[in-house]
């Protein structure tokens, strides 16, 4: 073949696959177009956010100019500060101190990996043995702060040789593209804001915030799911949560969320360069990472998918490395995989599905008998809360399939939520983008438009050498956890995980036109930001900054349980149990063994409390609450039955406090009757 053939054959591969990559473009535009995302957009938040990053860029401009600070630097410095101001001094000093600790455990296992690696290895293992001792009364400040403060003197020296080499690349890789590390980091700010916000989801404030606040209350953790039913689920990022609030005294998910997001974002930017995209292509996979609008939502809450996407990015970066970077990743992995194990079962389920390419990479190293270690490894890293479950409840996922392990604290049949069956077929892909409302409590457009405006580059990645078997794998991770649930927050760590792969296809195919598109893709999602939440949809950021300091505001209007439960806090704690009469709202989790709802997640009081609903006297209702122990009952008053309001009066219970719709009524001591 002639020189003038390959050069016509290589001209004709190239603009064959510029075709492709731009071909999300206009397929984008047009849903756009024709869907209804324009209309649920928030363009107050798009301009919240063009006014932090001049603000930002302002703030690290100054920097730059009088300490000498690289513009990335300087951006890194504030938005650290804004954690400071929004999310507590003593919060943030806890999670550095957690951190800290962490690469010092990880530091043992993996003494070469990178102190983000060592980090990400020292926080699965610390839940792991932690969760293991959790109804051991050990959980306390006298006992978590000498033990991390230990850990860091301990391993001083190690820790100040990764300091030291962490300062190094990070300046070395800011050198080679200034511009795109600064990008890059003020996208990753304004992705952090969501950890500005108090702690307000219904799943936390029902359900996460038990075990936190149960270890700094009482030291210990039990092992009862009488009163809710997802008390054995898995614990792993509850008790990250936990550890540094029993330090500081206080919540601190946003701190600790703002630790797993950096430690995600390092992940991101090296499993691009892991597949062959350039340092500053490498920058822009971490603003696209940001960019996604679940990044934002997500890091105001306590969900799971928050550190998964940490985990996972790290194992596949282990799986990505060159064979000679491979030698010791084996504990390492087997600690990843124990640690997403320990997060939640779809999470293991992912860490599976990396298992194929993860044992083709490691072919010629890995016999039976490191197989049977790492396994070993992972199930003590990630297994208490199975074992626990099935020593207490029968079942090792309780609630989920119970219809098989047929446990007595929830009904014999698996556990499923119908709103999210809304079919899984070729579309699918279209229907998240752009129906996103369809598929999670959320706005349309809320999964970010990278799925349909980087289709192209997705297909460029499983046809390119380099990318294909990370694209294969990271396609199941995709589609996989849709078949039986079209949900789409499960999804979420997968796409965190195919961003460095879009990023490193796109960039091979066209590198300078490639740019524009992607750099598109983070506007248009940050654009949308506000879509992946409700909180950020009604401007809860814009109050957290308006009232800086005072959560008040937000709680009066997302979750005035939570004003109630501090008032009550605040005169000596509940004298006994306290009860949330109402079926629809279970708010009580920061009460841990004391707090009591009357819906599915007590399946036993949830009866009584029905039963007791037919004996309009509240003969029933006095019954119950004496039986439980009850000292005080949250209500909505709008809701309030003759049944409920009769036998409150009986007790001769009197109102303490109300926020909004919400009654606080405290029963007296005796409980007589009337």
């Amino acid at each position: 073949m002639t020189s003038t053939a390959v050069l016509s054959r290589s001209s004709t591969t190239t603009t064959w696959t510029r075709w492709l990559l731009w071909t999300g473009a206009p397929l984008c535009a047009f849903g756009l177009w024709q869907s209804t995302v324009a209309a649920q957009w928030a363009p107050q938040r798009f301009r919240e956010l063009l006014a932090l990053s001049m603000l930002a860029c302002a703030a690290a401009w100054v920097m730059r100019r009088v300490f000498a600070l690289s513009m990335a630097s300087g951006l890194g410095i504030v938005w650290l500060l804004a954690l400071l101001v929004f999310a507590g001094p003593l919060p943030v000093t806890a999670t550095l101190l957690l951190g800290a600790a962490a690469v010092a455990v990880g530091g043992c296992l993996a003494p070469r990996a990178s102190l983000a690696l060592k980090c990400a290895c020292g926080l699965a293992l610390m839940a792991g043995v932690l969760g293991w001792l959790l109804p051991v009364p050990i959980h306390y400040r006298w006992v978590y702060l000498p033990a991390l403060v230990l850990l860091v003197a301990w391993r001083r020296h190690a820790l100040a040789a990764d300091w030291s080499a962490l300062r190094d690349g990070w300046r070395s890789s800011i050198a080679e593209h200034p511009r795109a590390a600064a990008f890059a980091m003020l996208a990753l700010g304004l992705a952090l804001t969501g950890c500005w916000l108090p702690t307000l989801q219904a799943d936390d404030i029902a359900y996460h915030l038990r075990l936190p606040w149960q270890l700094l209350d009482e030291g210990r953790y039990a092992l009862d799911p009488t009163y809710h039913v997802w008390a054995l689920a898995p614990w792993a990022a509850d008790i990250v949560q936990a550890i540094p609030q029993v330090v500081a005294g206080e919540e601190s998910r946003g701190p600790v969320n703002a630790l797993w997001i950096a430690l995600t974002a390092v992940g991101v930017w090296q499993l691009a360069v892991a597949l062959g995209a350039t340092r500053r292509n490498a920058w822009l996979a971490v603003a696209l990472y940001a960019s996604i609008p679940l990044t934002t939502s997500l890091a105001g809450t306590m969900q799971t998918e928050t550190p998964t996407a940490a985990l996972l990015v790290w194992l596949m970066v282990l799986v990505a490395r060159e064979p000679d970077a491979q030698e010791a990743s084996g504990p390492a992995a087997a600690v990843l995989v124990g640690g997403l194990l320990g997060l939640k079962l779809a999470a293991a389920g992912l860490a599976l599905l990396v298992l194929p390419w993860a044992l083709w990479r490691a072919r010629s190293r890995i016999g039976m008998r490191g197989a049977l270690v790492s396994t070993l490894i992972a199930l003590a890293v990630g297994g208490s809360s199975y074992a626990y479950a099935a020593i207490v409840a029968h079942n090792p996922v309780l609630p989920l399939l119970n219809g098989w392990f047929h446990s007595p604290y929830f009904a014999a049949s698996n556990f499923d939520d119908p709103r999210w069956h809304a079919g899984f077929d070729a579309a699918l892909p279209w229907h998240l983008t752009f129906e996103t409302g369809r598929y999670m409590e959320t706005f349309d457009g809320g999964i970010g438009f990278m799925i349909v405006l980087l289709g192209g580059a997705w297909l460029l990645a499983l046809l390119h050498r380099r990318t294909r078997a990370a694209a294969l794998t990271c396609s199941a991770l995709v589609w996989v956890p849709l078949l039986p649930l079209q949900y789409v927050r499960y999804v979420f760590p997968a796409l965190v995980v195919l961003v460095p792969i879009l990023v490193a296809a796109a960039c091979h195919a066209d590198s300078r036109r490639a740019m524009s598109l992607l750099l598109a893709a983070c506007v248009l999602n940050f654009a949308f930001q506000a879509n992946g939440s409700w909180v950020l949809h009604t401007g809860a950021i814009r109050q957290v900054v308006r009232h800086v300091g005072n959560d008040r505001f937000l709680f009066e209007n997302y979750a005035p349980e939570r004003l109630l439960i501090e008032a009550l806090r605040e005169q000596g704690g509940p004298r006994g149990n306290v009860l949330y009469m109402d079926p629809g709202r279970c708010y009580v989790a920061e009460l841990g063994e004391r707090g009591r709802t009357v819906n599915w997640y007590a399946p036993k009081l949830e009866a009584a409390a029905l039963s007791a609903q037919s004996d309009a006297s509240g003969a029933q209702w006095v019954t119950l609450l004496q039986q439980q122990g009850i000292s005080d009952v949250l209500i909505d008053e709008t809701l309030l039955v003759p049944a409920e309001r009769n036998a409150l009066h009986r007790l001769g219970a009197q109102v303490r406090g109300q926020v909004g719709a919400i009654e606080w009524w405290a029963l007296p001591a005796a409980g007589a009757l009337r």
